[in-house]
């Protein structure tokens, strides 16, 4: 698999430098005496006028025949028959047709039997994702009615939908994301089958199940995603939290761009009404479903955090305290939650933070710990405090020099230790 820079409307170079170097693979096998073709993805994108971020190459070479081809080829599953060619500066993954036998890891196939190219696409998961090119005269073979699909915007199941979704149960999520990335409907033997299924997930590793939803979440389309995850009754097993069918209408008016965390702290406020366990605890719970970095976990937990503050006590809080606050990274993605909820309350937020910035958010502090150091005082308890007291201070506008600053870090520190 090689990747280059998307493009949906064709024709940068690096992408047909990328189509080139597939190309040439393909040629290659062709020349040797192998069948080969462009397979998957690649080739429903192109149907689909989307510019393919890879391209993968099946033909009916075994990995012995591709090693000869070209001797520097990288087995990565040879006994998967698949293995990384270098053309054109990129890697590649040439895979051999191949049929497979029973999947009773709910993973991978027990067995592997190089096959031909109808095998190869009737092994496949979906019917979009079924399809062969060769490139050298643009043929699209289809042995699984993947155009017709395509055509009418459907996500099929390749011949039996349960023994498919058993083979691998994070098909499941697949046909979300599928459905949901391209706007196509979900066909009833399919969606029925993943409806009875969705205790297999139980049997998927909580990482693959994480890696599904992130990769829904920062599309544009995230919430007909967790719709379809709720429609379907997938969000117990993903969520590891109680089904609950709440309209994710904060997650669906974010920005196309917001980040991951961001969209995860909408959906699960979306989701609020379905549970009694607070926030924070909720938002730890989903770090452990979804196997979230610390950092993931910690933006979700400052995201619901700052928002709440938003919503329940932003006035009160004071100059010093607010202007703390919106110089921390999640505010803007608070605010941003607000906003698909509250659009009046968003403006007068807004409003009072341009005017926390024209009087600076995080302007040098007047002193430091060694003016207080200077004044006799110890490290300790107090030397914080008094740091931050001035500081705030300064941030309300009640301190403008250095000298008004010294001069209130001296009185609070002869009261604070008089007391």
């Amino acid at each position: 698999m090689s990747r280059g820079t998307n493009d949906t409307n064709g024709g940068s170079g690096a992408d047909a430098g990328l189509r080139a170097g597939a190309t040439g693979i393909v040629n290659a096998l062709i020349d040797a005496g192998h069948e080969a073709y462009f397979a998957g993805g690649c080739v429903r994108d192109r149907l689909l006028g989307i510019e393919p971020e890879d391209y993968d190459v099946a033909t009916s070479g075994t990995p012995s025949d591709i090693l000869r081809v070209f001797p520097r080829a990288q087995g990565v599953g040879q006994s998967f028959g698949v293995m990384l060619v270098r053309s054109a500066g990129r890697m590649y993954e040439v895979a051999t047709f191949r049929a497979d036998g029973g999947y009773s890891d709910g993973r991978h196939p027990d067995r592997v039997t190089f096959s031909d190219a109808r095998h190869d696409a009737e092994r496949r998961d979906f019917t979009i994702n079924g399809l062969f090119e060769n490139p050298v005269t643009g043929e699209i073979i289809d042995f699984v009615g993947g155009r017709r699909d395509i055509e009418a915007r459907v996500i099929r199941a390749i011949g039996e939908a349960e023994a498919r979704l058993r083979e691998d149960q994070l098909r499941m999520l697949r046909a979300v994301r599928f459905a949901a990335r391209f706007a196509f409907e979900l066909e009833e033997s399919t969606a029925d089958a993943i409806r009875r299924g969705t205790d297999q997930l139980r049997g998927v590793s909580r990482e693959r199940v994480g890696q599904e939803v992130k990769r829904m979440m920062v599309h544009p389309n995230r919430a007909v995603a967790a719709w379809t995850i709720q429609y379907l009754g997938l969000d117990e097993q993903v969520l590891l939290e109680a089904h609950h069918a709440a309209a994710p209408t904060r997650l669906s008016r974010l920005a196309d761009d917001a980040p991951y965390p961001t969209a995860l702290a909408a959906w699960m406020l979306d989701r609020k009404g379905g549970s009694a366990v607070d926030d924070q605890q909720r938002a730890r719970q989903w770090g452990r479903s979804l196997v979230l970095s610390n950092a993931e976990l910690e933006a979700v937990e400052r995201c619901i955090h700052v928002h709440q503050v938003l919503k329940s006590s932003w006035p009160e809080l004071g100059v010093a305290r607010q202007k703390r606050l919106v110089a921390t990274s999640e505010f803007e993605q608070a605010l941003a939650v607000l906003l698909t909820e509250n659009r009046s309350a968003f403006i007068q937020v807004r409003r009072q933070v341009a005017d926390l910035i024209r009087t600076g958010l995080q302007p040098p502090p007047l002193i430091n710990g060694n003016d207080l150091a200077g004044m006799g005082l110890a490290a300790g308890p107090t030397f914080g405090r008094v740091l931050e007291a001035v500081y705030d201070a300064q941030l309300e506008g009640t301190v403008a020099d250095r000298e008004q600053a010294m001069r209130l870090a001296r009185y609070l520190i002869e009261t604070r230790l008089s007391e």
